[in-house]
């Protein structure tokens, strides 16, 4: 059994925690969660802001983020803590803070039993941005053998231990809650990694029903999966962020939930197919939208896309079951992603973050950029949100987030 933590590292999570607690409790908290339910519900009032995914490595001149605990366990907490409060103090815009710690689960899960074989590259020895070069592990029919099914288990000797250590240190400050799994279920991100991005590619083009066969036995895992974490009651509650945006609605959870037995129906889930950004929208069908929408059908709400430009996909995009916010990457025609999505999902559209890696920061190139989205979304009467994230660099200039998030918040108050 582990010790309980010590009186020095106790301290310093307490007093990080009280702080935490003291922004939670103030009235601007409910009024985002209020703001982004409306948007949530494609009634916007005001498009809403994120910022996510930071280059954390670069925010370090301060001292905010020194890890001043000793203990394993306290120091990722203190992480977590410090990162909510770096964030409030410089680039808060529409994120809630939130008056409660999330305890992880002991949930265990085999996966697919496929082992990623890659080289790695970096430019930046502080950073954990890589540059990838995946090795092909699917080439003949025995290979589909290695696809297995997802087995998922409970320690719950584990999560009970952790709950009391966190029960130990922060009782007082703030409600401690224990917290499954919120999933994460892409079918092609995984696929790329096992048989490398060009291959996948030539894959579907050369070897459709080998493809099929692949990805069918991913799906069927994927199904699996989801009917052990709900029948263990091991699924996350209600969340208040799905995919670096926020997911406070007042359509979840559904009738009936339980909160010791959550299930797919009361959560919001997210869905991709990044390596799909130039295929053609009857192979994004085929291949995505027939087995992705198998899984999003059983959850409540879902958010569709990421770095893949969906503007000429809509159509397609259309058929997954429960999509309630569509991503527009940097990569997109906004005028006619607006068109397609119209006043029937949220526009999400993710900013370039390529305008904070530049030589020369420049904050009106910013509003620019930003008042373009929002225009070409007044004009189609969509709801927006702005979702800057994959931040790989600032230039080891942390103002840039700083003068980013007030131009932004700027742009959506006026």
């Amino acid at each position: 059994m582990q010790s309980k933590p010590s009186a020095r590292d106790r301290q310093i999570l307490r007093d990080l925690a009280g702080r935490l607690a003291e922004i939670a409790a103030l009235p601007i908290q409910e009024e985002k969660r209020r703001l982004w339910r409306k948007l949530n519900a494609v009634q916007m009032e005001r498009p809403m802001v994120m910022i996510d995914q930071v280059c954390w490595n670069e925010l370090q001149q301060t001292g905010e983020l020194d890890l001043l605990c000793e203990d394993p366990e306290a120091r990722g907490y203190e992480l977590g803590l410090r990162r909510i409060l770096y964030q409030w103090n410089h680039f808060p815009v529409d994120r809630v803070v939130e008056p409660y710690l999330d305890v992880p689960m002991a949930i265990h899960n085999t996966g697919f039993g496929i082992h990623v074989r890659e080289e790695t590259a970096s430019i930046d020895p502080t950073s954990d941005v890589l540059g990838h070069i995946y090795k092909c592990q699917f080439e003949t029919d025995e290979d589909l053998e290695k696809i297995q099914t997802p087995k998922v288990w409970h320690d719950e000797a584990e999560t009970q231990r952790r709950l009391e250590w966190a029960h130990e240190v922060f009782d007082g400050t703030l409600e401690v809650r224990p917290q499954g799994c919120d999933p994460y279920l892409s079918l092609w991100d995984p696929i790329s990694t096992w048989v490398g991005v060009e291959n996948t590619l030539l894959y579907l083009v050369d070897r459709p029903d080998y493809m099929h066969r692949l990805v069918g036995r991913m799906t069927e895992g994927y199904l699996s999966m989801l009917d052990q974490l709900e029948g263990q009651g091991l699924l996350c509650q209600p969340q208040p962020i799905i995919h670096c945006t926020g997911a406070y609605t007042d359509e979840l959870p559904k009738e009936g939930y339980d909160p010791a037995r959550p299930r797919c129906k009361d959560i919001w889930m997210f869905g991709l197919a990044q390596v799909f950004s130039s295929v053609s929208p009857q192979m994004f069908d085929e291949f995505e939208v027939a087995y992705a929408s198998r899984i999003c059908e059983r959850f409540g709400l879902v958010y569709y896309g990421c770095c893949d430009p969906l503007d000429g996909k809509m159509e397609q995009v259309r058929k997954i079951p429960n999509v309630r916010k569509v991503s527009m990457s940097p990569w997109v025609d906004q005028e006619r992603g607006a068109e397609e999505i119209g006043r029937d999902f949220v526009f999400s559209r993710k900013p370039s973050p390529a305008l904070l890696a530049v030589d020369s920061f420049d904050p009106e190139a910013v509003r620019r950029d930003l008042k373009a989205t929002l225009d070409v979304c007044r004009r189609h009467g969509c709801s927006v949100e702005l979702i800057l994230k994959d931040i790989s660099t600032i230039r080891y200039e942390p103002r840039r987030l700083d003068e980013w998030a007030r131009v932004a918040m700027e742009l959506v108050q006026a």
